[in-house]
């Protein structure tokens, strides 16, 4: 069984190892380690990536008991092996991980609506849930997601036994028995989950959710967290300072002059269309009598 150094200390990035299988598997070498920090993938977490001395391990997967690392190149059974994970983007999916485990606690706290399907992506996460959300639900949810974030609580990890389980108020998708891995963010969420999580939640940073719409019989939400959030926002706010200097506007009156737009086109295609149709009533008089005319007039707009 391999040793699961993530569980241990969520925040180690670089460990020693050696090596206890390697195996060609399809298109890569499945490499597995008497002990890791690689996060295998789980819980709609992605597995991570990173190295084993020079070689690329692409992704993680479980297998049984054994925790096995796709590589590009094959590793000797009992070397020993320095391992790296790509710290950025683990740090990234914890925060986004525990990001979702707030807005989703928070959400059934004050709805009582279920997360039936979560998904860490390379871009955004979404987040489904089993009724429909509104707008102005995804906006009180926001601040008080932001709110818990800023408490900069400590996160909690346990192991209860079987009777403090049975009494414990927790988030599952399904009944659960034996070991199991209850994360808890105080105030907001507590959930089973094998996923790796920040130590405080102020390392989240900024919550910010995007959309929601209808999914399913539910809704379908689409948040940010951390750096993914803030450079999010930073694309935005570019946006928005290109349309303010093209419009000549202030950043905050830009919707406003954007909407002012709108109303002097209409009236310019009303009016456009006005000439246009006296044009060609004036066209159709000065051929009067001339028998059967075809005319192609260019667009005048």
């Amino acid at each position: 069984m391999t040793r699961r150094l993530f569980y241990e200390d969520a925040y180690i990035d670089a460990f020693d190892a050696v090596v206890t299988a390697c195996e060609m598997i399809v298109d890569a070498w499945s490499v597995t380690l008497d002990r890791t920090a690689f996060y295998p993938e789980g819980g709609g977490q992605p597995g991570d990536r990173g190295t084993l001395n020079d070689v690329t391990v692409s992704d993680t997967q479980e297998r049984g008991e054994e925790i096995i690392h796709l590589t590009d190149q094959p590793l000797e059974v009992g070397a020993a092996v320095k391992g790296e994970i790509d710290w950025d983007r683990r740090f990234d999916l914890m925060q986004q991980h525990s990001g979702e485990h707030i807005v989703s606690g928070l959400i059934h706290s004050a709805y009582g609506y279920d997360n039936v399907g979560f998904h860490m992506g390379s871009d955004t996460i979404t987040v489904d849930l089993d009724v429909e959300l509104t707008a102005a639900e995804l906006a009180e949810i926001e601040a008080e997601a932001n709110r818990a974030v800023w408490a900069n609580g400590v996160t909690q990890i346990f192991h209860p036994t079987a009777a403090e389980l049975k009494e414990l108020d927790y988030r599952s998708k399904k009944e659960l028995s034996g070991d199991v891995r209850i994360v808890t963010f105080p105030g907001a969420d507590t959930c089973a989950c094998c996923g790796t999580h920040v130590s405080r939640t102020g390392e989240i940073g900024l919550i910010k959710l995007i959309s929601v719409q209808k999914f399913k019989e539910g809704s379908r939400i689409e948040m940010l967290c951390g750096d993914r959030a803030l450079a999010y926002i930073n694309g935005i706010l570019e946006q928005n300072h290109q349309i303010s200097v093209a419009l000549s506007a202030k950043p905050m009156k830009t919707a406003a002059s954007v909407e002012r737009l709108k109303v002097e086109k209409a009236e310019l295609e009303y009016r456009l269309n006005g000439l246009e149709q006296a044009a060609f009533q004036q066209r159709a008089e000065a051929l009067a009598g001339a028998g059967d005319v075809v005319l192609f007039e260019p667009p005048m707009a």
